[in-house]
């Protein structure tokens, strides 16, 4: 009897209807792991009407227990919610609102200089948090209404909070990082010394298109008009104000660039600095430390869920020839192995268009690297070029969440339109920064050789 499902059917079936279920709003840990279960019942019927084998039943299924006691029993892991809590406390002690207030004093001569000031405080704290959320909430409320008070371009503050906010993403402690690392069986200590200088390089090249872009259109960035003169006083407040945060980012980072601890050991330092931190500074009772504690819980959760959930889906997708889809798709192309590291990255760029980044790096990541390692593609440098690339689906719509952090609590007068529009500029930057990793990889394996040699 002929085959009515063509060899690779239910594996781009699955795909597509997990698509689908995304764009009308059910949740994504549920979505996953019902459709893997649906779609074993879908494969057994068609074995059975249409004379196909793709041996995904129950039995096959089962081992999705196996998978997940080995995700769960994962030590690297364990250095999730512990970065997650080390975030979430640093938001509490208020480093960020005194950092805001002294810079913009420091900046307020440069023209620009507000819009700056907001970069350089989005890069302590992605160095710091590493929480998305947090970074683009508090950003927004602390640097939008005093741009907009100085005059600033309404499209441009937008712009600048949602595309800093996101740079905890990728530079580390990157919970991103963490997770690739796990899926791809990479050093996570590697693609965090690997990140820093991609995510600095963002941060600079945020600064030169600020200073350009306020050069060309002084009107969008202008001047504050009660700007202090700087002084000895507001540079040594500035000081006393980042000294605290670089001392707990060179604890967590040092140590790991050092050998002295494990990316998860340090994530116990940087929990510890950061409850220290707030201590410190008076900002942290009782009640803080529940609330602390439950957000971190629940954003943990979260994540787990989501591990549950994608666990089964790639299992089924697997079964069901995703794997060899992909693999045989990718190196039948013509391009040679730089050009199907273009065309990878370009797919992971569209589908930031659509989907997270949780579930690109859990669902595609895994099929992916097998045909990398194939190729002789370092996978340092692949995977920090890929979390570059995963960092625009914070901030490109439809489903940038940074964007709707921002618009939740954006001043009033901010509309989606200024939002859509600030952001296009620094999509471009991004792109400009992975052809540049692109075509000089030692800015991305330099550090990690230095560090541990060949």
């Amino acid at each position: 009897m002929i085959s009515l499902v063509s060899e690779y059917f239910l594996a781009i079936a699955l795909f597509f209807s997990f698509i689908t279920l995304i764009f009308y709003g059910f949740p994504v840990a549920w979505t996953m792991g019902g459709l893997g279960v649906l779609f074993i019942f879908v494969s057994m019927i068609s074995d059975n009407l249409f004379d196909t084998f793709y041996g995904v039943d129950f039995g096959f299924a089962s081992m999705v227990v196996y998978r997940l006691y080995g995700v769960m029993a994962n030590w690297v892991l364990v250095a999730l919610p512990m970065f997650i809590f080390m975030g979430i406390m640093m938001d509490k002690s208020g480093i960020a609102e005194d950092l805001m207030t002294d810079l913009s004093k420091l900046f307020g001569k440069t023209r620009g200089g507000l819009a700056i000031s907001i970069v350089f405080i989005g890069v302590l704290l992605a160095a710091s948090t590493g929480i998305i959320g947090a970074a683009v909430v508090l950003l927004t409320i602390l640097g939008v209404p005093l741009m907009l008070k100085n005059n600033y371009n309404p499209n441009l503050a937008c712009g600048v909070v949602c595309a800093t906010g996101t740079l905890g993403i990728l530079i580390p402690p990157s919970i991103m990082l963490v997770i690739m690392g796990d899926q791809v069986r990479i050093s996570v200590g590697d693609l965090f010394m690997g990140a820093v200088f991609p995510g600095l390089l963002l941060g600079l090249l945020y600064t030169i298109f600020i200073f350009a872009y306020a050069y060309v259109n002084p009107k969008a960035a202008p001047l504050p008009k009660d700007a202090e003169p700087v002084d000895l006083k507001i540079i040594l407040r500035v000081l006393k104000s980042i000294i605290p945060p670089a001392l707990l980012i060179f604890a967590v980072l040092g140590s790991i660039f050092m050998g002295i601890a494990t990316p998860t050991e340090a994530s116990g330092v940087g929990a510890l600095g950061a409850s220290l931190l707030a201590i410190i500074r008076g900002r942290l009772s009782f009640s803080d430390l529940k609330i602390v504690i439950r957000k971190t819980t629940h954003t943990t959760a979260y994540i787990f869920a989501l591990f549950v959930g994608a666990t089964m889906f790639a299992l089924i997708l697997r079964g069901l020839g995703g794997d060899e889809l992909i693999e045989g798709a990718l190196k039948a192309l013509p391009f040679g192995t730089s050009g199907v590291v273009i065309v990878v990255l370009f797919v992971a760029f569209l589908l930031g268009f659509f989907l997270d980044w949780i579930e690109i790096t859990l669902i595609i990541l895994p099929f992916l690297a097998p045909v990398m390692v194939d190729l002789g593609v370092d996978m340092v440098w692949f995977i920090v070029m890929f979390a570059v690339v995963l960092q625009t689906s914070f901030i490109t719509p439809p489903v940038g969440f940074a964007l709707f952090y921002m618009k939740g609590v954006a001043p009033q007068g901010i509309t989606i339109s200024n939002i859509y529009k600030g952001i296009i500029p620094f999509v471009i930057l991004q792109v400009i920064a992975v052809a540049i990793v692109f075509n000089f990889p030692e800015i991305v394996t330099w550090l990690p050789k230095v560090a541990y040699g060949p």
